[in-house]
């Protein structure tokens, strides 16, 4: 499997800026994109009724029933051709996780690749700051509480894909 290509299908909430990274494949075809979307559409469950639109490019894997799945025709926005602008979130995130994750490790399969994707889900929305949430990771409702002496706290490192990317919190005994 090395040296294969292999594609991943990420949805990203506008609002929150929360990642969902679905599935990978050698092969992304309408009846995967498709079973994707489903996952999407339960893993959301409730939440699937506050999506106002969904943005998505003119490739052919993406089909009536990868539109079906959201279940309303005005619900979906296909970008204009060629216009990577019309999509700049997603862009975006997809340059992230190159940048911070894919250009520093070397990917030895689809299991792998899904490992390694789902820890990186999972840091973005509950750890990395995000800008347009005001430095707040997507599934965090406040910013912790600043830490103004240094020498009388400890602070805790998490190193997440063996050191790759670091998480900091304060100790249990220290969190009010």
């Amino acid at each position: 499997m090395l040296g294969k290509r292999l594609y991943a299908l990420a949805f990203l909430e506008h609002s929150t800026r929360r990642l969902h990274i679905t599935g990978v494949t050698t092969h992304p075809t309408q009846a995967w994109t498709t079973q994707q979307a489903r996952n999407l559409a339960t893993d959301l469950g409730t939440r699937m009724e506050s999506l106002r639109f969904l943005l998505r490019d003119r490739d052919g894997k993406y089909s009536r029933t990868f539109d079906a799945v959201f279940q309303a025709d005005d619900l979906i926005i296909r970008s204009a051709p060629q216009a990577l602008r019309m999509n700049a979130h997603c862009e975006r995130v997809i340059g992230t996780i190159r940048r911070e994750l894919l250009d520093h490790i070397l990917i030895t399969g689809k299991a792998h690749a899904r490992q390694v994707l789902k820890t990186y889900e999972h840091h973005y929305n509950r750890h990395r700051p995000h800008q347009a949430r005001h430095q707040l990771p997507p599934e965090a409702q406040q910013h912790p509480a600043a830490i103004h002496d240094l020498d009388t706290r400890q602070l805790l490192r998490t190193r997440i894909l063996g050191g790759l990317i670091n998480e900091y919190k304060k100790p249990p005994d220290q969190q009010r």
